[in-house]
């Protein structure tokens, strides 16, 4: 199916990981070294990198930063962290998605099953067949023909939203895109401008779900081709 990179320095979990990534019919290489498997994302990257933290050499974060600097590549995190702050690192620096230890290994298989299915989707998506346009008056935005009556709070989160289709932006981030000026603001704040934009997004369709939560973590821009609509 897929060539799948582990990064694991752990032999236990590499093994696990392995054997069902197997049976799932992809093809598997292993690294357990930070700095080599920078090189190889870099040079000759898989189609997915299952990538963990603590790494030698060069942390899995680290490595995450660095290849964002350059591509979309996929990559999930696998972590024995599970806080909450951790994981919010991980995907302000681009994370396609985060996996805490211990884990199943047949759910990690589906999560990467997932990944790729909406790497493939946001490398696929024909522009022109779902364009959104900002006009330069404050808060009108015109998606697949639909003009959208917008705050400036909510024109400011649908751009940064739909300027990276399928990539999950944390509340944080979001709340930098919609409220640059402010410094003391909850980030809570953006929920409850998620959940006014989508009301005037299903105005465009309302069997789409234009904006995806990822719970605890943030949101992101789930675009569709004109036919779905």
């Amino acid at each position: 199916m897929s060539r799948i990179l582990l990064v694991e320095e752990g032999r236990e979990a590499a093994s696990v990981l392995l054997d069902e990534l197997h049976r799932a019919g992809h093809e598997v290489d292993h690294i357990d070294d930070g700095a080599v498997a920078l090189h190889r994302v870099l040079t000759s990257p898989p189609a997915l990198t299952l990538l963990d933290v603590e790494l030698p050499h060069v942390s899995g974060l680290q490595i995450l930063e660095k290849v964002r600097a350059r591509s979309d590549h996929p990559i999930i995190m696998l972590t024995a962290r599970s806080d909450e702050a951790d994981r919010l690192r991980g995907f302000e620096l681009g994370a396609d998605d985060y996996v805490c230890k211990p884990f199943s290994p047949k759910e990690v298989a589906v999560r990467i099953h997932v990944v790729l299915r909406r790497y493939a989707q946001r490398r696929s998506v024909v522009r022109p067949s779902v364009p959104i346009t900002f006009g330069a008056v404050r808060g009108c935005a015109i998606l697949d023909g639909h003009y959208l009556p917008l705050t400036r709070r909510e024109s400011l989160l649908l751009r940064a939203l739909s300027q990276e289709p399928g990539r999950v932006l944390t509340r944080s981030k979001l709340l930098e895109a919609a409220f640059p000026e402010a410094l003391d603001v909850n980030e809570r704040v953006v929920d409850t401008h998620i959940k006014n934009l989508r009301k005037k997004l299903a105005t465009v369709s309302t069997a789409h779900d234009w904006i995806r939560s990822v719970y605890g973590v943030g949101f992101a821009w789930e675009s569709q081709a004109r036919h779905d609509a």
